[in-house]
């Protein structure tokens, strides 16, 4: 199996890793534009060697691994040099603007929108490990435009790497994706904004800071060149999203201000349903109040 990873970073070099730890006969091509992660990628054993776009045409398969501001124009340019057996499949977390940037290209059927619900704060090749994937879901779009033997292919690959496949509508996936994910990006990243611009004895921070503060502020580490094109491509979904937050937040303030602390308490306790999230059954989020921001 000839792959092509293009972004050898921690999302495209973990699939690599990933893929070569279950096949033998997998030979891996990295692209990226910054050198020193493709040297790195190339010393870690994520890619076999460097290549570019023109080895395309020589791919089983084609990993988009980059910020979503660039996927839709370079999405085109790999469709452009794709062979008929040539699978493509972009990592993002954004959908429907590179959903549509392809709708009517003659290569179409050769992409499969894709984008797995995995991650962690770190960035870069150095952050790649073979079983990110493992357990985890793979959400994806359209695929009724995909090329059945394609999507075939890529649905017994996501069973051998542990994947847990989800379908969705692009619209519906940045829709709920601005809600669980990209929200709390945004609150971790102004969390620690808050902190730091308080408390400028960084001493106070260390010696205080507990789980909750870490777990809470963990996401702050990610990286901006990632987050600023998501934020830009999902601006609407996230302008939804944050109104509806902070008005949440807003009702809070108001019952501490106001000392009622019964409301505070029931907030709060709406809030535990969440605590079963992880588990198998599904839950049922119910509420009082009115959520129209």
């Amino acid at each position: 199996m000839n792959l092509m990873i293009i972004g050898t970073g921690l999302i495209g070099g973990s699939f690599a890793l990933a893929l070569q730890e279950g096949r033998s006969n997998i030979r891996v091509t990295g692209v990226d534009k910054d050198k020193e992660h493709l040297q790195q990628a190339l010393d870690q054993g994520i890619i076999h060697r460097s290549g570019t776009l023109e080895d395309v045409k020589e791919m089983d398969l084609v990993i988009l691994a980059v910020p979503v501001n660039v996927a839709p124009t370079l999405l085109k340019q790999v469709l452009d040099r794709t062979t008929e057996n040539t699978l493509v499949m972009d990592m993002g977390s954004t959908k429907e603007k590179l959903c549509r940037s392809v709708a009517n290209h003659p290569r179409r059927k050769n992409f499969l929108a894709a984008h797995p619900i995995a991650g962690t704060e770190f960035s870069g090749p150095s952050a790649a490990f073979a079983h990110l994937y493992r357990n985890k879901k793979m959400v994806l779009c359209e695929v009724e435009k995909t090329d059945e033997n394609l999507l075939q292919d890529a649905l017994e690959m996501f069973e051998e790497l542990g994947l847990e496949i989800r379908h969705m509508h692009p619209e519906e996936h940045d829709r709920h994706l601005a809600y669980v994910s990209h929200l709390s990006h945004i609150s971790s990243f102004m969390l620690g904004n808050t902190v730091l611009e308080k408390e400028q004895d960084e001493r106070n921070i260390l010696d205080l800071a507990g789980s909750g503060f870490e777990s809470t502020v963990r996401l702050a580490k990610s990286s901006p060149d990632m987050w600023v094109p998501i934020l830009e491509q999902n601006r609407e979904p996230v302008l939804e999203a944050l109104d509806l937050y902070i008005m949440h937040l807003q009702d809070f303030r108001k019952s501490l201000e106001q000392e009622q602390y019964q409301d505070l308490y029931q907030d709060m306790k709406r809030a535990n349903v969440l605590k079963p999230l992880l588990g198998k059954e599904p839950i049922e989020i119910k509420t009082t109040k009115n959520l129209q921001p």
